[in-house]
Order: C-alpha cells, then sequence, then structure tokens
C-alpha cells in the first residue's frame, strides 16, 4: 500500500514514437474496425488559444474547454458552433487552464499547471474556493477526475502524486475566505517506473463509476495504474495488446477507456477494454488521424467522442510554427 508520504495533460515531443499514419481504426486483437468519422463540433475564438481540457456539465449539456494560453474557459452550448468566453483569462491568480471537471453541484474546477485548483459556481461565475501549492518544488498540477462522493482527485504530473480535495475540505476553504493549501494524497513515485528527474510522468486520471478506484497513466512509462479508494493502495493494471505511451487526457465509459496520444505528427486515440476489476486493460482500437491536431484530451457524450485540438506543436509549448485557426473541438463518429 503506498500512501502520501511527499510532495502529477501537458505533451511532451521527445516521447513521440514512431506509429502508423491513417484514418483508419485499428484493433491489436480484433478485425479491422470501420472508419471513423471525425469532423468540427465547436470552434474557439482566438489566435493563442492552445485548449487542453474539457469537460461536461451533467444538469446542462453544456461544455467548458479551458486555454493554456492564459486561461481563459470556452463555454460551449449544444447546437452552437461558435464558443463563448465564459472567464477571462489571467484571473483569480491563474495563467493557465489544463483538467477540468463539472461536478453534480455545478461548479467548475479548474487546474491551473503552476498554482494549483480554482473552483468556480457556473451560475454566478464567482471563484467558490481555491487550493494552491505552498511550496517552491517543481510541480506540473494537471488532469482531474471527480468521484460519485464529490471528492476531487488531481494528477501531479512532475511529482507522480495524486492531489485529493474533499467535499469536507471544500465547504470548509468557501466558509474561511476561500482559500486552502494543495497537498497530495496518494504518493506513487516509489511505483512508477524510474525516469529523470522532472519528467512528466501521471497524467490523465479517471474514477470508476461507483468510485471504487481511480486509474491514472504514466505518459513517459507506458504504463496504467489502478488506485484503490479510499485505501490508495497501488497496483500496475496487466496491458495486453500494446502500452499507453504519450497517453494524456482518459475517458471511461461502460467500461471502455479512451485515451488520447496527442503525438507529433501521429496524433491518436486508443481504445482499451478495462476488466470489471480495474486490474487489467485490452487493446480492442486505435484511431490515428492527423485532423485530430494534437489531442490532449477527450469526453464522450451521446455515443460520441468529443477531443480536444491543443495544436500544442504549432506554435504552442512543444513546437514552432503556426496553428491553423480557428482553434476548435473535434467530435469522432464509429470509435
Amino acid at each position: 500500500m503506498y500512501r502520501a508520504v511527499r510532495r502529477r495533460s501537458i505533451v511532451v515531443a521527445a516521447l513521440a514514437a514512431p506509429l502508423l499514419l491513417g484514418s483508419t481504426a485499428q484493433a491489436a486483437d480484433a478485425p479491422a474496425q470501420t472508419r471513423a468519422r471525425i469532423s468540427t463540433a465547436h470552434v474557439l475564438p482566438g489566435d493563442r488559444v492552445y485548449p487542453e481540457g474539457i469537460a461536461a456539465d451533467p444538469r446542462t449539456g453544456d461544455m467548458y474547454v479551458g486555454s493554456y494560453e492564459g486561461g481563459t474557459i470556452y463555454k460551449l452550448t449544444p447546437g452552437r458552433r461558435d464558443a463563448e468566453q465564459f472567464l477571462p483569462p489571467f484571473i483569480d491568480g491563474r495563467s493557465q487552464a489544463l483538467g477540468l471537471e463539472v461536478d453534480r453541484a455545478g461548479r467548475l474546477w479548474v487546474a491551473d499547471r503552476l498554482t494549483g485548483v480554482a473552483v468556480y459556481d457556473i451560475a454566478t461565475r464567482r471563484l467558490h474556493a481555491r487550493f494552491t501549492i505552498t511550496d517552491q518544488n517543481p510541480r506540473l498540477v494537471n488532469d482531474m477526475a471527480i468521484t460519485p462522493d464529490g471528492t476531487a482527485y488531481i494528477t501531479g504530473s512532475r511529482r507522480s502524486v495524486v492531489y485529493r480535495i474533499t467535499p469536507e475540505q471544500l465547504a470548509d476553504a468557501h466558509e474561511q475566505g476561500g482559500d486552502a493549501p494543495l497537498t497530495p494524497a496518494f504518493d506513487l513515485s516509489e511505483v512508477v517506473e524510474p525516469h529523470a528527474p522532472n519528467t512528466i510522468t501521471l497524467n490523465g486520471i479517471v474514477a470508476e463509476p461507483s468510485g471504487r478506484y481511480l486509474l491514472t497513466v504514466d505518459m513517459t512509462g507506458g504504463d496504467l495504474y489502478r488506485i484503490a479508494l479510499p485505501s490508495g493502495e497501488v497496483e500496475k493494471v496487466a496491458l495486453s495488446g500494446g502500452d499507453l505511451t504519450t497517453g494524456d487526457g482518459m475517458e471511461l465509459h461502460h467500461g471502455t477507456l479512451w485515451v488520447a496520444h496527442p503525438i507529433k505528427d501521429a496524433y491518436a486515440i486508443g481504445r482499451w477494454r478495462i476488466g470489471s476489476d480495474g486490474r487489467t486493460a485490452r487493446s480492442t482500437g486505435r484511431l490515428t488521424d492527423l485532423a485530430l491536431q494534437t489531442p490532449t484530451t477527450l469526453l464522450r457524450k451521446h455515443g460520441k467522442l468529443y477531443v480536444v485540438r491543443s495544436q500544442f506543436d504549432k506554435g504552442g509549448p512543444t513546437g514552432p510554427g503556426t496553428p491553423q485557426l480557428p482553434f476548435s473541438i473535434a467530435v469522432v463518429r464509429g470509435f
């Protein structure tokens, strides 16, 4: 069992491994899949957006997307192609927006890679509470998942830790003026494959629907880890048919796990079947297509995947060049 004893969706171009190009979804140990269809669902205003995270409000169907540049939050309304600004950039001490979640109480959770997590009331657009890392150690506050009891788990990608914010901590922070420290709950540094200092490790994270466990990916080592709740016991998931190297944001739905792979010039989404106990994962398909435009994360809604086209490698944090405007969110059907 591993618990927090020390103080973990970003692209690493150097991790790019050779992959086959094409737009056919190919299964590792199953017949070839039907060709998936990729189109643009929403467009985002601005020429320096570089979107990173996405979340859906279960009450309304609205989606929210965060910008790596400045931390602007955009609202995507069903039936409307053009996104609108929901929160302006550079507010509440934030300069970026990475992982996003919306809880059942109508609050939007936003991870900033350097500072911590900000929580907003969607109805008022006001800051509800803020959780900040107070030490000066290297950090990358990254992706997020919320369990049915309302607890948020956030990856610390340079420390191989998972932070936790409980409903009680959220309520206390709000009552005491809105500020509280963000501290790790689970330390995976002793089980994650050793890497060079400051390597980006734990990235995407998802919660099993009943809250029994979390799954998180080591994007450098290609491993998937199961964290039992509430104990924090960590196990490496047994993978068959491949690995999850360069895995970024993930989505778990009815036992199927989709993983975004923002690999330079070979953008991909992997699909895995998760065992009933979360201890095994079998590759069932891989969609590789340049139209995904450096996918950092994704979500499943009404049988379709909504994929963030970050374009990080086109003048963003992982490469030179010029992005294709407008920035956009893709919809993938048939995968």
